[in-house]
């Protein structure tokens, strides 16, 4: 019986100890599953049971003494009891370790179950599991080896020796059974199986709390390996789809190319990969796990740049620095010059001995028999420090970022405002047409290639990647330029209360920038969006400001050919008309005057700053979102209310201008006064707003203040707006 005892003891039942659902299965019983609170043996010699079925639990023991066995005191079967649970949960702690350490998934074509179901789909992170318990097993069968050991050599009592020898597993074995009943029922995987192994930890028994320790231990070797491959080599090694570094549904980037595209690689970089919250583990936080991610897909980009680079940076390499020029807040010229790293060797952007620093930084944590946070949250810190070192060393020293961050400036932002003249100045005429939709990019090619031979110059290597777009022309805004071209746009249009729609079919032009490779890292399709937005904008000023010159140079032209007694009458006729494109001119010339000087020039001096502070990618991402925020947000862009008084007062310029123009036909005063009182009405509306404390008081645009002085430099927007407002009052009867 002795010998019965110790093979039961490591799951294997016999004659005197047996199975009670092997059995029943065995008979054809069939079983009954049912839940309970309570995970024992029974005591009794005869369970009660019918002859058809046979009622267990899940939990519960199946090994019972044989029902035959009468001799046996009461205090004895209890004994008996309690050391059989120990070989009921040894077996089957032990068949979970044969099913998780099952190898024969590597074999198969497919990585899940095809019933849909995750409870037969293979985890790396359960067979660490199972590794972990396999040794708690194997110091649980030494023991049972050493009370064999001690029973055959001294023949002392057996149930006690049995009990003293194998006490210390009577709060361990338990424990663990109940921990693969958890992790079999609710199907743990991957960050989720980490988390409950670390709530786990956190108990008052020293034992139990290491083994759950090293548990978590062989849990951690499999995610420090799965961080090697990502933040050392840019490999996601993650079949199961159990690493909290997850490839993004839909997205196929690199995955299942054999020789990957400069386009994938850049799609990996967007919209890739993501953290999957459902494995991340709650003891690391989402900002750690966001740097993981972004030092695995930096390593993919430092790791493999595109040919074109390869060939650009061998071809230049061997010259000691780059020096980019770029205008400072005076508009002269300075030098921001950029040593390349010393152990840069060609196309390889990041050398052996940092990666191998990044490997050894992974491996000592690995190593430790702990988790310690703040440890793994200052190795990824500086992971992610030389990483970004890189990244901010690939994109503003090889790449020139400086200089193409400056030719954004030049063209989309037009700080070469003597290009942009001379271009609405040939293009002028054509202009006033409607725009030929299939001809359109091809008709002002022209006008643009002829203002750049006039003023820029051969040096300028950045004028070759800009050129115009002409957007598909909507059929209304056709059908209206091509009713009556000359026809005034009337502020009562419902195309011009829209927040987006044009004065004209040109309203739409704006500029295309070739990027290359790895600048696409920064300028992406949302970007350059709104660099376009920003040029509509101005290029929409400028030109009806040179609308409202040209127009002042015809009426003095005509003014000059009046005959000295028609010049009497006709300028206190014309004077009204003059009165109010001077007030036109005064407001777009001070509203075109602070965004490129108080808006676009402050923040480009901001923004050189910042980038020769720092030597950090994400920071300079961040100065960079920054800096196209601030625009947009100084500008007024994103306020709509602002935009559609402005998209107003910009239709009412050009109405005024149509009006001198036509004016040899008779002045039509009707019209020119319905102009003077919707623009007056339009310009107070947009001074209270701007002075507004929501604006003015706020830190939303610092220059605004400066902006309204020299508006209202001598009260006359004031006074207006006041009288305006005074007179939409209704009067009280005296």
């Amino acid at each position: 019986m002795l010998h019965e005892l110790l093979l039961a003891l490591v799951g294997c039942t016999g004659d005197v100890f047996v199975d009670v659902k092997q059995q029943a299965s065995a008979l054809g019983l069939t079983t009954t599953a049912t839940s309970s609170s309570t995970t024992g043996c029974s005591s009794s010699p005869h369970p009660q049971q019918d002859s058809t079925t046979l009622t267990t639990t899940d939990d519960d023991c199946t090994f019972r003494l044989a029902p035959d066995l009468s001799f046996l005191q009461h205090s004895e079967r209890e004994v008996l009891d309690k050391l059989l649970r120990l070989g009921f949960y040894y077996r089957e702690l032990n068949n979970f370790c044969l099913q998780s350490r099952n190898l024969s998934w590597i074999n198969s074509s497919y990585p899940h179950s095809t019933d849909g179901s995750n409870a037969k789909q293979p985890s790396v992170y359960r067979r660490a599991l199972a590794n972990g318990i396999v040794e708690v097993l194997a110091v649980y069968r030494a023991a049972v080896l050493q009370v064999e050991q001690a029973l055959m050599s001294d023949p002392v009592p057996v149930l006690a020796s049995v009990t003293q020898g194998l006490y210390q597993f009577e709060g361990l074995l338990p424990p663990l059974h109940a921990l693969i009943r958890e992790v079999e029922r609710e199907e743990l995987r991957g960050g989720r199986l980490l988390n409950l192994l670390h709530a786990k930890c956190h108990c008052g028994v020293p034992e139990l709390q290491a083994c759950m320790q090293r548990l978590l231990w062989h849990g951690h070797q499999v995610m420090y390996r799965q961080l090697e491959a990502w933040m050392v080599y840019g490999l996601l090694q993650d079949q199961h789809q159990e690493f909290f570094v997850s490839r993004q549904q839909g997205a196929e980037g690199t995955a299942n190319n054999e020789h990957p595209t400069e386009a994938a690689h850049l799609a990996d970089w967007h919209s890739g990969f993501c953290v999957s919250l459902e494995m991340l583990p709650e003891y690391i936080t989402l900002q750690v796990a966001e740097s993981i991610l972004f030092v695995g897909k930096a390593l993919q980009v430092l790791r493999n740049p595109s040919l074109s680079f390869r060939s650009h940076v061998s071809s230049s390499h061997g010259v000691a620095s780059k020096t980019f020029t770029r205008p400072n807040a005076a508009t002269q010229a300075t030098k921001f010059s950029a040593q390349p790293s010393s152990d840069y060797q060609g196309p390889e952007l990041l050398s052996p001995a940092q990666a191998n620093n990044i490997a050894s930084m992974l491996r000592d944590l690995k190593k430790a028999p702990n988790f310690h946070k703040m440890s793994f949250e200052r190795a990824v810190d500086s992971i992610r420090a030389i990483a970004a070192t890189h990244l901010w060393q690939l994109v503003v020293v090889h790449a020139d970022l400086i200089g193409h961050l400056k030719a954004l400036k030049d063209y989309f932002l037009l700080a070469k405002g003597d290009f942009f003249q001379c271009f609405l100045e040939e293009s002028r005429s054509l202009m006033r047409l409607p725009p030929r939709p299939p001809t359109a990019e091809a008709d002002l090619k022209v006008p643009f290639q002829q203002a750049a031979t006039k003023t820029i110059g051969d040096d300028d290597k950045y004028f070759s990647r800009v050129s115009l777009r002409m957007p598909q022309l909507t059929s209304t805004a056709a059908v209206n330029n091509e009713v009556d071209p000359k026809r005034p746009r009337s502020i009562t249009d419902s195309s011009v209360s829209s927040d987006t729609s044009p004065y004209d079919g040109w309203d739409g032009l704006t500029l295309e920038y070739s990027i290359d490779w790895p600048l696409q890292l920064l300028f992406t399709r949302d970007v350059l969006a709104k660099y376009s937005k920003v040029f509509q904008y101005l290029l929409r000023l400028k030109r009806i400001q040179l609308e409202l010159e040209k127009s002042w140079a015809e009426a003095m032209q005509q003014d000059r050919a009046d005959s000295a007694q028609q010049r009497g009458d006709s300028r206190q006729q014309r004077m009204p008309m003059w009165r109010v494109r001077q007030h036109m001119t005064y407001l777009i010339t001070n509203l075109q005057f602070y965004i490129q000087v108080d808006v676009i020039e402050s923040q480009w001096k901001l923004l050189q700053e910042r980038l020769e502070a720092s030597k950090d990618f994400t920071e300079l991402a961040r100065f960079h979102q920054e800096y196209l925020a601030a625009l947009i947000t100084q500008s007024f862009l994103d306020i709509g209310s602002v935009s559609r008084i402005l998209d107003s007062i910009i239709n009412l310029c050009l109405q005024l201008c149509h009006i001198i123009e036509q004016e040899d036909g008779g002045l039509n005063l009707t019209e020119l006064d319905r102009i003077t009182e919707e623009f007056n009405k339009k310009s107070n509306s947009l001074y209270t707003i701007l002075r507004s404390s929501k604006l003015a008081g706020s830190q939303r645009a610092p220059f605004l203040r400066q902006f309204l002085l020299r508006l209202n430099y001598n009260s006359f927007f004031e006074a207006t707006a006041r009288g305006a407002l005074n007179m939409g009052r209704p009067r009280t009867a005296h």
